[in-house]
């Protein structure tokens, strides 16, 4: 199911009927991508190589004890084997506490599998955390071909952190340092104490068939973020979170995203980029056919004003908005505190070569477009194609609201705004 289509796009679907039928449709065929995916195997490939089941070195299906050792000796064994495709493997129909762990490679084979059929928690006590790294709780580095998939479940269990503050947090759930030519797909992810996927280091990495959800008021509960990674797919996917559904960081490149529902969220973010006035490298980022529902963003691209480098050849298609705050917005302005960044009249990340097209739905504020660029390194070369936004409230208008932005419309509602690029 690999070209799974969550909806289909009509401009002329703003009904309320529509709207229905559109979430409808994208939650049937979510869940028929995720369970009919032929592309990781089932747990029971009879030819993929020797099990290596967490039972048999001691794991016991308690929400009191601490499975770390165990999984962590079936993975050194499968990691060690000289042959085959190694498979560790989490049985179903079981829960399975781990602590904190690292499961390192390089491994001896050149693929090796994870499979959880079952659910592993977190532990549900910040104390767990007193003396470790906090940073972690369940982390793969240095693995190649690393295949994790299974129908099973991972609860990071983040309520206990998210009423104290954010800096005591442990950072995420699953986190994929320096592992190429890799998968992770077939698995609900849930409530982590912040992010709920890293992929950092990482090339030529795939992530499909995920369903992440969080409470939309979780704090800083990004669903995937991805940092100083190059050639990922994404797609496929439904994330429900308290922060970007997706967000993009430094050093990153060749990013396809297709097929993502987003909501609740912040959307699908590039940024933020550039805080403590570091050199940013992002391009050749590709977002299709995806859908936002009722998120704080859409397609957003965010950066501070002490940064340099640049964001290009950034693509946003066939997108569809249902009552979001700002469906399309770039902010070379960021800043955590409004009005407490003073502006920065010689630095900036420049935004060049930025295409949005085909996109429709609502906005739930008054600005639905909005492209906030810097007055130092304006943005350029952006173009936008075919988008009709109008607002969630009956009988209220929309408007685009641009400050020096460059670039070439057509076909766009609310009026257009950008600036002739022969003015700059």
């Amino acid at each position: 199911m690999n070209n799974l289509v969550l909806y289909s796009f009509s401009s002329s679907s703003t009904s309320s009927s529509h709207t229905m039928k559109a979430i409808i449709i994208s939650y049937f065929m979510l869940i028929l991508g995720l369970f009919c995916s032929g592309n990781f195997g089932t747990p029971f490939d009879e030819d993929i190589g020797d099990v290596f089941n967490v039972l048999d070195y001691g794991a016991i299906s308690n929400f009191d004890i601490d499975n770390s050792q165990a999984f962590l000796e079936a993975w050194n064994a499968a990691c060690n084997a000289e042959t085959g495709i190694p498979k560790v493997f989490v049985p179903q129909d079981m829960t399975f506490l781990v602590y904190p762990i690292t499961f390192n490679g390089p491994c001896k084979v050149q693929e090796i599998h994870f499979v959880i059929s079952g659910t592993v928690v977190a532990p549900n006590s910040p104390s767990i955390w007193t003396g470790q790294d906090a940073s972690l709780w369940m982390a793969f580095r240095d693995v190649i071909g690393l295949n994790v998939y299974g129908f099973g479940a991972i609860n990071g269990q983040g309520k206990g952190w998210w009423d104290q503050s954010c800096r005591y947090h442990p950072e995420l759930a699953l986190k994929f340092i320096s592992c190429n030519e890799g998968r992770i797909g077939n698995i609900n992810v849930t409530d982590s104490a912040q992010t709920h996927i890293l992929i950092e280091g990482c090339k030529e990495f795939n992530i499909q068939n995920l369903w992440i959800q969080s409470p939309g008021n979780s704090p800083n509960t990004d669903g995937i973020h991805i940092q100083a990674s190059q050639s990922l797919s994404i797609n496929n996917i439904k994330i429900a979170s308290g922060d970007d559904c997706i967000s993009i960081g430094d050093y990153t490149s060749n990013i396809d995203i297709d097929n993502v529902e987003c909501g609740p969220g912040h959307g699908i973010s590039i940024g933020s980029l550039g805080k403590g006035g570091n050199f940013v490298r992002v391009e050749n980022i590709h977002v299709n056919n995806s859908l936002f529902i009722g998120t704080t963003n859409g397609a957003r691209i965010k950066t501070w004003q002490r940064g340099r480098g640049y964001v290009q050849q950034v693509l946003f298609e066939n997108l569809k908005f249902i009552n979001v705050k700002n469906p399309i917005i770039i902010d070379q302005n960021y800043c955590d505190v409004r009005g407490a960044c003073p502006p920065q009249l010689e630095t900036g990340v420049q935004i060049s070569n930025v295409a949005y097209k085909r996109m429709t739905g609502t906005s739930g504020t008054d600005i639905a477009i909005n492209l906030n660029c810097s007055l130092s390194v304006p943005c350029s070369e952006i173009t936008m194609h075919s988008i009709q936004l109008e607002s969630a409230i009956a009988g209220r208008q929309v408007i685009a609201s641009c400050s020096n932005a460059h670039g070439k419309e057509t076909a766009v509602v609310p009026s257009p705004c950008l600036l002739d690029t022969s003015d700059m």
